[in-house]
């Protein structure tokens, strides 16, 4: 990519956010912008997390105004993906939560056991540390032949890294404290093979694993789960779209589904409040509640 050159005395990445903003006229025009010229949706994102995101960005590309962000990134495909990897954070952690994934092991996973085949949706995995996470879970307990996972996000650039498996070996340290304080019952290097200052998983992890691109803002269910798993993801949405993902999560779940979200998420204020059963609240693990029988008088 070209060298863009900054404004006259501010070196590359520098351009001080104290001169920058961003307001609410100027965040709406571009996420309608950008969904009219590229389909990604992200209108009924959070908009304080946008706006910091967005001033990240504007530095990043040297644009001291949004009409020059919104300029610059309509006009270049490429450009616009690179504007992609801030406003999806594409963040994650192997076992994040171990406590999470104890509680999962321990309580939703018996469970499970008792079903021929699985059907699990990780909505929104990012990089795939956790759809690696649950791989090495679901084999642990015997589950992982049988289970067919479908792993989705709307970055593409997180997807091509969540298949290759391929992770910074200087993060290896904690994720495998995490995967410890998550009931691991192996060496966790058994997972992994070190080479060239990064951590290659074993492949057969994603044997039974669909990468798939899906938005969470404009697409509809593709399959009945057993268990969806939707964490950390529902923070970023306004109250609008957070309905609209907890809906697809309860339709697309079988009778009786499990729905795990992330520990700071809660379906207690939403459309969904009462369709779910709380399993497990500091876990956030939800179970679909079976509806009332409807009475003929």
């Amino acid at each position: 990519m070209p060298k863009r050159n900054a404004p006259a005395g501010l070196a590359r990445g520098t351009l001080a956010h104290s001169r920058a903003s961003v307001s609410e006229a100027e965040l709406k025009l571009l996420m309608e912008a950008i969904y009219v010229q590229y389909s990604y949706d992200f209108r009924d994102y959070a908009g304080a997390s946008q706006k910091r995101r967005l001033l990240q960005a504007m530095a990043h590309f040297e644009c001291p105004t949004m009409e020059a962000l919104q300029a610059l990134v309509l006009k270049d495909a490429t450009l616009f993906m690179e504007l992609l990897q801030y406003l999806t954070i594409p963040v994650s952690e192997m076992f994040r939560d171990p406590a999470f994934f104890l509680t999962l092991r321990q309580q939703v996973l018996p469970v499970l056991q008792t079903y021929p085949s699985l059907k699990i949706w990780i909505a929104g995995c990012s990089t795939g540390e956790e759809v690696y996470s649950l791989a090495i879970l679901l084999r642990e307990e015997g589950l992982l032949e049988r289970s067919l996972i479908y792993a989705t996000d709307i970055n593409p650039v997180s997807l091509d890294k969540a298949r290759r498996g391929i992770f910074p070996l200087g993060g290896i340290k904690s994720h495998t404290a995490n995967y410890q304080q998550a009931g691991g019952t192996r060496a966790f290097s058994d997972y992994y093979t070190a080479a060239y200052d990064a951590a290659i998983f074993d492949p057969s992890l994603c044997t039974n694993v669909i990468f798939s691109d899906h938005s969470l803002a404009t697409d509809s269910v593709f399959s009945e789960m057993q268990l969806v798993l939707c964490r950390n993801v529902l923070i970023y949405f306004n109250k609008t779209l957070q309905n609209r993902a907890l809906g697809l999560f309860h339709e697309s779940l079988g009778h009786r589904g499990f729905m795990a979200l992330g520990s700071k998420e809660s379906i207690e204020f939403s459309a969904y409040g009462t369709h779910f059963e709380s399993l497990d609240k500091p876990a956030r693990l939800f179970r679909k509640l079976t509806p009332a029988p409807v009475r003929v008088s």
